[in-house]
């Protein structure tokens, strides 16, 4: 891999003091003078038109400075695409879903905006309520927005290749359904934001977001101002996965009460709210045929999926695409069609989490591989292996793959699991089962069409040479980015890590579409590698006119100019150095060596403030299918979990117990940030395997919109874990690095489904694995197998009865 200073070790993280110490200010700590409160005014229905509404009472209560409804906002049309720009700040013709928004209030103080919600007046028609797909596409249903019949949102239709005739190359077609719920990603900070509008029309707004770009233009889009005039800052955020890459409408909302006010306005969600609007993963419905050989070899796969997208499109063009392309790999798939439909109902939109589109298609898609090797006497492991993608493929729906470690991943879990020791030897109750996963490097394209570049990062060296600065727009969400920009910056300078420090999440440093998509480390990572090479090359430079050493012969290593033929008299320099300084600065270098302090004061004094500037826009990837642009990455992160559980089949109750997992990222920036995130990924899809589900009633009200009736796991259901890094040298990222932030969930589901049917010999189709369901399950196969053994039992008597009467 090569040999480093920095990265590819571990570092704690660099935000961890402030966070420890509790000095880290996020949006709710922040306050300003003369600063109001707001409040937004939510629908009572799930699906009514608005006939009129009145906030003149809420208008002339003390204290409240504004109301703005839909009237004050405009109709501009935004959401995520803007292939279905389909969203209003605020409802004017009808509401979609319980808790749309209908109007917003500022005041003196959160009671007087929350009493003024009370005051305003609508008048609703209500209309039926679609809650399921099968209602939403019925004949005669209403149309959630007019204009997309039968409510279908979005349809994708692909084929490569021929599926058709590859199954009838086919020994074995196997089909098998797969549905899941809809999931919250439960972050522990709510949203929330201040924005400010000042006297000069600028406008402010500090969000607890992941993708500052994105709200930058969403908010400048629907108030109708420059881009330039919108500032928005991410404080300190409490976790994103996914829901906060996008604008919610708090943002534009406090913005347009500031502009009104004059005043800064924060808002923020409570937890209800966070739920109807958080926009997280879609309930999907999947059907998988599968063709293959009866060596193991796969032909083809035909899959249909329909997705409950809720009431607004938001990142749904997206998933639908997802959910198809990202079956493309790890494996050689030959042939596969897919059939994508995002449907409308009255229920809160869904959008993008952790995994984005690909986790359901994935836990499906792989407990039906493990049938199949079932049937054809095959090791799970054996069949994957035999279908492998290797290095230099290109999958059949154009994903090119450029470094891919999988074949270590497996043998990884399998030796680290004692996979061959345990697999079909354990007691009843006792279960093993693995899967495999396939994630991108960050999305290939921006959600809307542009050329701009994802990334910049500028690297500032400081006047006396003592740190370098790192500016970039990128969002430190607890995934730990801000430590990797600040290992990947300081080993491109050539310094030790405690002389950099990290300045994110802001507009004013540059473009960064964010964090999601598991683009930062690859992508931001980039543009940081380049500035912080662009600022070590002017040090070496004007080194180079100064002591009249060529360039090529001087390199920075630890924070020391190290000189590759005769090191030159630095004495001069060094002189200058101190008389600059004026001895207040104790000198960092021995009497041979030149510091790169010394060296970047020294810069300074040449040529003014050095300043490296790094830009990033990833190669034009994938094919040209329609659609070939979701799910292109510069490069693909790929993973193996092996899980260890146990069944209680009395009560139904899964306990994991040990969970073997590795993961190919490339290269490690920071090794002890990569294992965080497999541990992480694999309790997010463990909550979503086993308990966690968002409840709607028949009139689409919310009714487990809290996280004590909404669980998620806690440590207490947490197993022991091996993580096992693996790294296969990307060549298209920084260093050799690639993604570990969203890849890492795709085996959690599939790896528990396999090892419950190790357990207790019941395969589960149904999100999450509920000990009703489980119980039910196993009594449903009890039956079978009773029933089998009596016709079984039956039919021998029947042959021993004829066998005699023929005698």
């Amino acid at each position: 891999m090569g040999n480093f200073e920095v990265i590819n070790s571990r570092a704690s993280r660099i935000d961890s003091p402030a966070k420890a110490t509790g000095s880290a200010l996020y949006v709710d700590d922040i306050k300003m003078p003369g600063m109001l409160y707001g409040a937004m005014l939510q629908s009572p229905v799930a699906h009514a038109r608005i006939k009129s509404i009145d906030v003149s009472a809420a208008a002339r209560l003390p204290g409240v400075k504004a109301v703005v409804t839909a009237k004050e906002a405009g109709l501009v049309k935004f959401g995520v695409s803007p292939a279905r720009y389909d969203e209003t700040l605020f409802c004017h013709d009808k509401v979609r879903h319980h808790g749309d928004n209908v109007a917003a209030v500022a005041a003196v103080d959160l009671e007087t905006a929350m009493h003024a919600l009370s005051l305003i007046q609508v008048d609703y028609e209500e209309l039926p309520v679609l809650i399921t797909i099968e209602e939403a596409t019925a004949e005669g249903a209403p149309l959630v927005h007019d204009g997309y019949p039968r409510n279908i949102c979005a349809e994708i239709h692909q084929e490569f290749g021929n599926v058709k005739e590859a199954f009838k190359e086919c020994d074995l077609i196997k089909t098998t359904t797969f549905v899941n719920k809809r999931q919250d990603a439960a972050f522990i900070e709510p949203q929330g934001c201040i924005a400010h509008f000042d006297i000069f029309g600028n406008l402010t707004l500090y969000s607890s977001t992941q993708s500052v770009h994105y709200v930058q233009r969403t908010v400048a889009m629907v108030l109708g101002l420059p881009i330039g005039k919108v500032r928005v800052v991410k404080p300190y955020v409490g976790a994103g996965f996914g829901p906060k890459a996008a604008a919610n409408h708090l943002e534009p909302a406090a913005c347009l009460l500031s502009m009104k006010t004059g005043k800064p306005v924060k808002m923020n969600f409570e937890r209800e709210q966070v739920f109807m609007h958080s926009r997280g993963r879609h309930q999907f419905f999947h059907k998988f045929t599968t063709g293959v050989k009866k060596d193991g070899t796969i032909m083809g796969l035909d899959h249909e999926c329909y997705l409950n997208g809720g009431a607004y499109t938001s990142f749904g063009i997206g998933t639908v695409y997802y959910a198809g392309s990202l079956l493309g790999g790890p494996y050689k798939l030959r042939n596969m069609k897919y059939d994508g439909y995002r449907v409308y109902t009255n229920l809160p939109a869904c959008g993008a989490q952790r995994g984005h589109g690909g986790v359901a298609a994935r836990a499906g898609w792989e407990q039906q591989l493990d049938m199949i090797a079932e049937e054809l006497g095959m090791d799970p492991f054996d069949l994957r292996q035999k279908n492998m993608l290797v290095a230099g493929d290109v999958t059949c729906n154009g994903l090119k793959i450029s470094s891919f470690g999988m074949p270590e991943c497996l043998e990884a879990v399998r030796s680290g699991s004692d996979w061959k020791s345990k697999k079909g030897k354990l007691p009843r109750g006792k279960g093993i089962g693995m899967a495999c996963g396939f994630f991108e490097s960050g999305a290939g394209y921006p959600s809307y069409p542009s050329d701009t570049y994802h990334d910049t990062v500028l690297v500032k060296l400081a006047e006396d040479g003592g740190s370098a600065l790192v500016l970039s727009a990128s969002a430190e969400i607890g995934q730990g980015s801000d430590t990797a920009l600040a290992m990947i910056v300081a080993e491109g300078l050539g310094i030790p890590l405690e002389m950099v420090r990290v300045q994110s999440g802001d507009t004013d440093f540059g473009v960064d579409l964010g964090a999601h998509s598991s683009r930062q480390t690859l992508m931001t990572g980039h543009a940081a590698k380049e500035a912080a090479e662009d600022a070590r090359r002017q040090v070496i430079e004007v080194l180079s006119e100064e002591l009249k050493t060529s360039a090529q012969d001087m390199d920075i290593k630890n924070g020391v100019v190290k000189f590759k033929m005769e090191k030159p008299d630095f004495t001069p320099l060094r002189t200058r150095y101190i008389k600059e300084h004026r001895g207040w600065l104790d000198n960092p270098a021995t009497d041979d060596e030149l510091s790169f302090r010394e060296a970047s004061r020294i810069a300074f004094l040449s040529r003014g403030t050095i300043v490296g500037k790094g830009k990033y826009k990833p190669p034009v990837p994938g094919g040209s299918s329609k659609g070939a642009t979701v799910g292109t990455s510069p490069a693909y992160g790929c993973s193996a979990q092996v899980v260890e559980l146990s069944v209680d089949e009395e009560t139904g109750k899964i306990t994991i117990e040990q969970m073997t997992d590795a993961h190919d990222c490339g290269l490690a920036i920071n090794r002890t940030s990569v294992e965080a995130q497999m541990q992480g990924s694999f309790s997010m899809g463990l909550g979503e395997a086993l308990f966690e589900e968002v409840k709607f009633d028949s009139k689409g009200r919310l009714i487990n919109g809290d996280l004590a009736e909404y669980k998620i796991p806690s440590c207490l259901d947490m197993p022991k874990i091996k993580s096992i890094i693996v790294e296969s040298n990307e060549p298209n990222g920084p260093y050799g690095a690639k993604e570990v932030g969203e890849g890492a969930i795709m085996p959690t589901i599939p790896a528990i489904l396999n090892a419950v049917y190790d357990a207790v010999g019941v395969r589960i189709y149904e999100l999450p694995m509920t000990p009703e369901r489980i119980c039910t399950a196993i009594k449903e196969y009890k039956e079978k197998r009773i029933d089998a053994e009596y016709e079984d039992q039956s039919k021998r008597n029947r042959a021993g009865s004829s066998i005699r009467l023929y005698d």
